[in-house]
């Protein structure tokens, strides 16, 4: 069944912000029961080790394996894969590379530090993390290039060693995910998934060693790991159903925008594609075309499912009134398919990434772009940003007084510290005051 009816909505009704906010609604609240089940595989792993992750990778995804040695991939088979693949798919695999890669180089942020006129040096040490773990869906929903978008930064950052994490239900193995493993630079892949591979990542076992930071979508157990061993580890973040909202001026072909608001709807039946527009027309016209483009989808049954459930098109009195509405839903993916985009974009406040013009489809930045497609959902864009080089950087403060600074800072410190009634930290400030009775000595 794959009739459509999407949402209309008018920024100029009364209850439009009632509307809206129904509209965006997404209940990221987790099963109890997944709950339980994750809490069981992360304890077993974390307790067992090795064994728990071989008897889990044999009853969810029917691998068998005597050890987890078995389940690691060499990087001679990584390189097999690479040649085996089609000339085409390499060569796209690479050009992509080499973009993400350019791009991400121009995020790196290095150390520095100041002298003040009295010696003091103040300054930042950033350091890439030592390990970063990478989850990458495997079997049926491979996609080698979330491969590409979390190892290459991570590379980048300087990170000493990527490991991989990709299931293999059935025995299943994707040459591309391999391939793309290759180009990246990933240093160790195991083919394992699922909660008891975050949780050999996070905690660690005899043979898959524990890491930094874990990065990579997955499916609502994964995700609910991720949640779970988070402070223990770092994660990237915890990802809603993917999102496209268009603002069009009503001059774009109707047929674009309808397969650019497919292109998120096909990933699953929670994804949610918005179009605004202050041309009320041009929506029945596109709502048309999407008639009419729908039965020529392979994934025809889940974006009807997502379309009818979560979509809507959005009458607006101008575009200033779209860019508001946006900032208000503040998009994973925000295209502006207008004649000036850049003056658009001024307006924008809120989005994980902007796509400019009439000619830059979404589906660009998840392959090929550059930019980074691991991006935040759910309205997190107001607060968050893409994964980047940023992500597998740490910061430390540099902080040295010459004597003469730890003197005058030292007064003031003393002065706040006892004001909060803490004697130990006003009284270690003090020692340096100059011509202080403790100075250079104890009492």
């Amino acid at each position: 069944m794959t009739d459509v009816s999407i949402t209309r909505l008018s920024a100029a009704q009364a209850d439009f912000d009632d509307a809206l906010s129904r509209l965006l609604a997404w209940d990221d609240s987790v099963d109890h029961q997944v709950n339980e089940s994750v809490r069981h595989i992360l304890h077993e792993v974390r307790t067992r080790g090795d064994q728990a992750v071989l008897e889990f990778t044999a009853r969810f995804d029917q691998v068998d394996a005597a050890a987890v040695s078995e389940l690691e991939v060499s990087q001679e088979r990584l390189q097999q894969a690479l040649a085996a693949i089609p000339v085409d798919q390499r060569d796209a695999l690479e050009k992509a590379a080499d973009r993400v890669r350019d791009y991400h180089q121009r995020q790196m942020q290095s150390s520095w530090q100041y002298e003040e006129a009295d010696g003091t040096v103040l300054g930042q040490k950033v350091t890439p993390l030592d390990r970063a773990g990478l989850y990458v869906p495997g079997g049926k929903a491979a996609y080698p290039s979330s491969v590409l978008m979390n190892a290459i930064p991570a590379k980048v950052a300087g990170v000493a060693e990527v490991i991989m994490v990709v299931p293999t239900p059935g025995g299943t193995v994707n040459e591309m995910v391999l391939a793309a493993a290759a180009i990246a630079g990933v240093d160790r892949v195991f083919t394992i998934g699922g909660a008891q591979a975050v949780a050999a990542l996070a905690y660690g076992t005899d043979t898959i060693p524990h890491v930094d930071k874990i990065v990579g979508p997955g499916n609502i157990y994964v995700a609910t790991a991720k949640r779970e061993v988070f402070g223990t580890v770092g994660i990237d973040m915890i990802a809603g159903p993917s999102e496209i909202l268009v603002i069009c001026d009503g001059e774009t072909d109707p047929d674009w925008i309808a397969m650019d608001l497919f292109s998120q709807a096909e990933h699953d039946e929670q994804a949610q594609s918005i179009l605004i527009c202050p041309n009320a027309e041009y929506l029945d016209r596109v709502e048309n075309s999407i008639r009419n483009l729908l039965p020529t989808m392979e994934r025809a049954e889940i974006i009807a499912t997502s379309l009818n459930s979560r979509a809507a098109l959005i009458d607006v009195a101008d575009l200033s009134e779209a860019a508001r509405v946006s900032n208000r839903i503040a998009p994973e993916h925000l295209e502006l398919s207008v004649a000036d985009p850049q003056a658009l974009v001024e307006e924008i406040r809120h989005a994980g990434a902007i796509f400019m013009g009439r000619y830059t489809a979404e589906a660009l930045g998840d392959y090929c772009a550059g930019p980074n497609h691991v991006l935040p959902t759910s309205g997190t864009a107001r607060f968050s940003s893409p994964l980047g080089v940023y992500d597998f950087q740490k910061r430390s403060s540099i902080i040295g007084f010459s004597a003469h600074g730890a003197s005058e800072m030292g007064k003031i410190a003393s002065v706040l510290a006892r004001g909060e009634g803490l004697t130990a930290h006003a009284r270690s400030a003090e020692y340096r005051i100059e011509g202080s009775a403790e100075q250079g000595g104890v009492e």
